[in-house]
């Protein structure tokens, strides 16, 4: 990356566009992995949290199916152990969206398809129900679905021009201004060029994925997933004029919180990363790896959205009164 300038420290301008093979990362492959001829049985990593006592009874429930069609190579019910020298071609993951967060945050840079099976409340990437699960597996097995891979982001601590940490995100980075609450002068940079300065009570940064997650509860638009676009909200802006931005992927975002609060922090799916100083930089971009998502024949974005969000549709009917 070339550098460029601002008072008190040094920003990087984005490399040379990515060819048109990266420009859409989300779209269906022609067929899954595990139908390539080297394997009779696709692998499964089976993921969720085990401290909720629903996970692990479907789980116990679900894998004579699941055995049955496949090959168990791995198990974690505590979301600890280090997925990237596991050879899987599936992982099942029982619980809701944030267990799905959690699976990827440990696939790390070797993301393999997730099946999402549906333990917790919205579901908007756990969209399979245990009895739909069931039901849908077989076919999974046999190529019945397609694998979806969708952007994520790269989350950039810097100070004093190193960086202090580097994570790996598929909903969002934030900026959360912390105890004692007072109001944060966040300047946001993209491609080394000064955006805009927002006075608010902190910064979300989402991909598309995310968009229905912390950015929709703060006034952001819903993106399709497909886009190559991330949602810039500010939290709790102090004026009327400032909204959330949707700006492509392919830039380079940089924000400076200038006299952050002593618990500012930055939050990457949840996961709180570090405090931010006076000056630091957090930096987001696409990363390089992409999440794939196993979507089965049946599902499409608007029915989930409808269903999830519980969409009124028409409000004559809604306004009908039972006889």
């Amino acid at each position: 990356m070339r550098a460029g300038t601002f008072a008190g420290g040094t920003f990087c301008k984005p490399k040379a566009k990515r060819s048109n093979s990266m420009a859409s990362p989300d779209r269906a492959t022609e067929q899954p992995a595990w139908l390539d001829g080297s394997l009779s049985r696709p692998r499964v990593l089976l993921l969720g949290f085990g401290g909720r006592s629903t996970v692990a009874q479907q789980m116990e429930r679900l894998r004579p199916v699941i055995e049955e069609h496949a090959e168990i190579v791995g198990f974690d019910l505590e979301f600890s152990q280090d997925l990237s020298a596991i050879d899987a071609d599936i992982a099942v993951v029982l619980g809701g969206d944030g267990s799905i967060l959690r699976a990827a945050n440990q696939m790390g840079t070797r993301q393999i398809p997730v099946v999402g099976v549906n333990l917790g409340k919205l579901g908007f990437l756990a969209d399979l129900m245990p009895d739909d699960f069931a039901n849908c597996f077989v076919d999974i097995c046999a190529g019945k679905c397609r694998i979806v891979q969708h952007l994520m982001l790269s989350s950039q601590v810097l100070r004093d021009g190193q960086v202090m940490h580097d994570e790996l995100g598929l909903n969002e980075m934030a900026i959360l201004a912390g105890p004692p609450f007072s109001m944060l002068d966040v300047d946001l940079y993209v491609d080394a060029e000064l955006a805009t300065t927002y006075s608010c009570d902190g910064l979300i940064i989402s991909t598309p994925v995310g968009s229905t997650a912390h950015n929709l509860s703060a006034g952001g638009p819903i993106l399709r997933k497909s886009l190559q676009a991330f949602v810039i909200s500010p939290i709790s802006p102090h004026t009327l004029t400032v909204r959330p931005v949707v700006d492509s992927a392919e830039q380079v975002y940089e924000a400076v919180v200038r006299q952050p609060n002593e618990t500012t922090s930055v939050v990457v799916d949840g996961r709180t990363i570090c405090n931010l100083q006076a000056h630091d930089r957090v930096r987001v971009t696409r990363a390089e790896s992409t999440f794939q998502l196993v979507e089965v024949h049946g599902r499409n974005y608007y029915r989930t959205l409808r269903e999830k969000l519980g969409w009124g549709g028409d409000l004559k009917k809604r306004m009908t009164k039972p006889e």
